[in-house]
C-alpha cells in the first residue's frame, strides 16, 4: 500500500486491516512459553472473521491458554470495521472445549452482544481489558497513540501491529528509549499484505482481489510492537567497519557522527552516533544506549552542512 493510501486510511479512520494468519504465526512462536495460563484479549477484532482469534483458538491447548476474549467495534458504516453487517458490537469469550480438547470446530461458540459500540476505550471494553494478561491485535493505525496509552494505564503486556513511523511519535519514542516497548522479531523490512473490508477502495497498484472476491492491500513499513521479551532481541549487531573522518561526518548542531545504514556503524567509535530509525530492528539494549531522538543541542533537527537527513536516533555504545 502506498504511503498516500495509508495517509488516506488514517484520515478517514477506515484503517481496519485484517492481519494474515501466516504473519501472526511467525511472530507468536517467539512468545509461546509466555502464553501458558494467560488470558489473551483481541479487542479490535470481529471474532467471526479474526485471524487472531482463529490462530489462538487453534493453538489453545498447545499454548496452555486460560481464555481468549475477542471484541469488535459496532459497524457505523457498512463494511467499515467488519465484513459482517453488524448493528451491534459483539464479543466472544472462549475457554477451550473441555469435552473435545482437540476440536477445531468453533462454529458453536456463542457470539454475544456488547451493550455499547465496542470501542476499546468504552467502559465495558475496559472491564474486559482488566481481565486480560496480554493484548494481541492490529489496532487502528490512526488511534495507535491512544491505544498504547490505555495499555500502559492498565499495565498490560501486549503484542500489536503498528506503522513504523509510530517510532517517531512523541508519545511512543520515550517508551522505546526507556526500554518499555520494543519492536517484535518477525517483520524487519518490506511490506505485508492485509485483508480489507469489501467497501475499501483499491487505488494502489499493490492491491488485489482473490478468487473469492476478498480484497487485499500491501502495507509498507509495518512493525510488531511489544513489551514482552524474547531472546533474539539481545543478540548484538556484528560490526565490521572502521571509523574515518571522511566517511562519517559530524552534525552541525550535535557532537555525533552520522550513519546512514545500521550495518555501517563503526566498530571502533565510542562517541554518539546518529542512526536511522530502522536501527531498532536490530537494537540490543545490552550493546547500545539510546540517547535522544532527532534534535540537536539547539532543539532543531540534526543537520550536516545545513541539510537535515531523515529522522535519526542518537545512540552510544555501552562500555
Amino acid at each position: 500500500m502506498a504511503n498516500k493510501d495509508l495517509h488516506t486510511a488514517n484520515k478517514n479512520k477506515a484503517d481496519e486491516f485484517y492481519t494474515q494468519i501466516t504473519d501472526i504465526e511467525k511472530e507468536m512462536v517467539h512468545y509461546k512459553d509466555y502464553f501458558r495460563g494467560k488470558t489473551i484479549l483481541c479487542n479490535c477484532d470481529d471474532p467471526r472473521i479474526s485471524n487472531f482469534f482463529k490462530y489462538f483458538a487453534l493453538n489453545f491447548n498447545e499454548f496452555g491458554l486460560k481464555k481468549i476474549i475477542t471484541t469488535c467495534y459496532k459497524n457505523q458504516d457498512v463494511d467499515l470495521f467488519t465484513q459482517n453487517e453488524c448493528e451491534k458490537a459483539v464479543y466472544i469469550e472462549y475457554a477451550g472445549n473441555p469435552n473435545d480438547p482437540t476440536s477445531t470446530d468453533f462454529s458453536t461458540i456463542e457470539v454475544k452482544q456488547l451493550k455499547g459500540d465496542g470501542d476499546f476505550r468504552s467502559e465495558e471494553c475496559i472491564e474486559l481489558l482488566k481481565q486480560a494478561d496480554i493484548v494481541i491485535t492490529n489496532p487502528p493505525f490512526s488511534l495507535f497513540r491512544e491505544y498504547v496509552s490505555i495499555l500502559y494505564k492498565y499495565e498490560k503486556k501486549f503484542i500489536i501491529i503498528g506503522n513504523q513511523n509510530a517510532i517517531t511519535y512523541k508519545e511512543i519514542f520515550p517508551l522505546i528509549k526507556e526500554n518499555k516497548i520494543w519492536l517484535g522479531y518477525s517483520i524487519h523490512s518490506g511490506d505485508r499484505e492485509f485483508g480489507v473490508p469489501d467497501s475499501y477502495p483499491l487505488k494502489a497498484a499493490s492491491s488485489r482481489i482473490d478468487e473469492n472476491g476478498k480484497k487485499y492491500i500491501r502495507v509498507k513499513g509495518v512493525r510488531w510492537f511489544t513489551n514482552i521479551d524474547y531472546k533474539e532481541r539481545h543478540e548484538e549487531i556484528v560490526l565490521y567497519k572502521k571509523y574515518t573522518n571522511e566517511e562519517y561526518p559530524k552534525y552541525d548542531n550535535y557532537d555525533a557522527i552520522n550513519v546512514d545504514k545500521t550495518s555501517d556503524i563503526p566498530l571502533d567509535y565510542d562517541g554518539v552516533i546518529g542512526v536511522p530509525i530502522t536501527f531498532l530492528d536490530k537494537y540490543s539494549p545490552e550493546q547500545f544506549e539510546i540517547i535522544k531522538f532527532r534534535k540537536g543541542n539547539d532543539d532543531k533537527d540534526l543537520s550536516i552542512n545545513g541539510k537535515c537527513p531523515y529522522f535519526r536516533i542518537l545512540i552510544k555504545r555501552r562500555k
